[in-house]
């Protein structure tokens, strides 16, 4: 049996957003069990936008979340970071329509969690477990999640690019594997996009110090912090956009040159057919293992 968590104390940090390149101060606040991820506005009287796929607005090189006409920016590395190490409901304040990049990854949100703490909450975990396969595919990009007893990713890029190329990760996900695995890896860009995507009005923030960029021989500001970061990315993307399903996954979800476009379809489409999964407060005697497994790890 498990419980629902939250973190222990608030703990905030400041940056400049991606795309919009206007400083915002981010803070996370304690919340009740049965909140979830809320997200507040402290600029527009604290306007809350719930972490759900409902409240996707567009997911182009980000995913963003509207409600009511007010938007919020860049949530993936957050949300990853926050479903990965099991925090259930917490508020997230913020003072601005995007989310800070930081460095480009999801170590300053871990690192924020191990400053804030985790404190278990009185009630019962729910689990949504998948118990019939769904696939989406858009060309040779394609999805699709599948009945598993423990939170599984498998995630495979491909890039014509020297410093690239394929790429992929399989890994069970949980708190110590996403923090050692997946948080270090950073978002990245090719110079030859960047003039057409600041048209577009995007990463009018992007620097060499929060995100890998490559130009057409390879990586302007190495070294990267692993061979197959670009893939490691991609992945902790997958699992930020998955955390707007809104419970914890008992699943296996396997993305083949996929997006965020595609990542939102899946979860779309997964809600949207109860046939396919089953609400259970109990994990599998296997995710208690693995658990178990992690802890010792950690210690």
């Amino acid at each position: 049996m498990t419980y629902q968590t939250t973190i222990a104390r608030p703990v905030a940090t400041s940056g400049v957003g991606l795309h919009t390149a206007v400083k915002s101060r981010l803070k996370l606040v304690p919340a009740p069990a049965g909140t979830g991820i809320v997200f507040r506005r402290v600029d527009l009287d604290d306007f809350e936008i719930e972490a759900h796929v409902r409240n996707v607005a567009r997911v182009s090189y980000a995913t963003s979340l509207m409600k009511k006409g007010v938007l919020l920016s860049t949530t993936e590395h957050l949300l990853a970071a926050l479903y990965s190490c099991g925090v259930d409901n917490v508020y997230v304040e913020l003072d601005a329509l995007e989310l800070p990049i930081l460095d480009g990854s999801a170590q300053p949100f871990i690192e924020m969690l191990q400053q804030a703490g985790i404190r278990r909450l009185r009630k019962r975990r729910r689990y949504l477990k998948v118990v019939k396969q769904l696939e989406v595919s858009e060309g040779d990009r394609r999805i699709g999640i599948y009945p598993a007893d423990d939170f599984q990713v498998r995630c495979f890029v491909e890039y014509a690019h020297p410093a690239v190329g394929a790429q992929e990760v399989s890994m069970r996900v949980g708190r110590e594997s996403f923090s050692r695995i997946l948080a270090p890896a950073r978002t990245f860009g090719f110079v030859q996009d960047f003039e057409g995507l600041r048209r577009m009005g995007l990463i009018r923030g992007g620097s060499l110090e929060n995100a890998i960029v490559l130009n057409e021989s390879g990586v302007m500001n190495g070294p990267l912090r692993f061979p197959d970061e670009f893939g490691r990315h991609k992945a902790l993307d997958l699992i930020g956009d998955l955390a707007l399903v809104g419970h914890p996954l008992l699943a296996r979800v396997e993305a083949y040159k996929a997006g965020h476009a595609l990542h939102t379809q899946l979860v779309t489409k997964l809600l949207a057919d109860s046939s396919l999964w089953t609400e259970t407060y109990d994990e599998t005697p296997s995710h208690h293992r693995q658990l178990r497994a992690e802890a010792s790890v950690s210690a």
